[in-house]
């Protein structure tokens, strides 16, 4: 049970962002540009950057509802390739700490064929979530158990966006 009334019934972020117009606004608009704008990787790939650093923080909902959205953008066969292992190096160390990231890291990733925008969006995809993971946590939003909960999400936000109403 959430810490405070939210007023809906809606899981996790979906419940905050409608409990608080004023702040989901903007937080949506910035999920919107981050894991689905222009970018050298493709929206799973992102969306699999969301979901790594939600795990590494225990966020169920965030882990659950990111990997069906990586998931449902990702092909079948897809591999991880030696920039998106660097990238997801960088986002394991920001979920530690912004100082955990090296510059070692970041040439690496540079090495493995990230640009300076890739490099910057990983940053701050995994900085949002990290900041999201503990809004999520920290008002006690409830997780739906059901997997399938989750691929419904997925074909929603893949359709229509972070920003479109609920």
């Amino acid at each position: 049970m959430p810490h405070i009334e939210l007023d809906n019934p809606l899981p996790g972020i979906a419940g905050l962002l409608a409990y608080r117009p004023e702040t989901g606004k903007p937080l949506s608009e910035l999920a919107e540009v981050l894991l689905r704008g222009p970018s050298g990787l493709s929206r799973g790939e992102r969306e699999l950057i969301a979901a790594h650093v939600s795990e590494l923080n225990s966020c169920k909902f965030c882990a659950s509802s990111h990997a069906a959205f990586a998931a449902a953008q990702l092909p079948e066969d897809h591999v991880h390739t030696p920039k998106l292992m660097a990238l997801l190096d960088i986002a394991t160390a920001v979920a530690e700490s912004g100082r955990a990231v090296t510059s070692e890291q970041v040439a690496k990733a540079k090495e493995a064929g990230a640009d300076d925008v890739e490099v910057h969006d990983t940053v701050l995809i995994a900085a949002m979530f990290c900041m999201l993971n503990r809004y999520v946590d920290g008002l006690a939003t409830w997780a739906p158990d059901d997997p399938e909960v989750y691929t419904a999400m997925a074909v929603r936000v893949v359709n229509e966006g972070y920003t479109a109403p609920r």
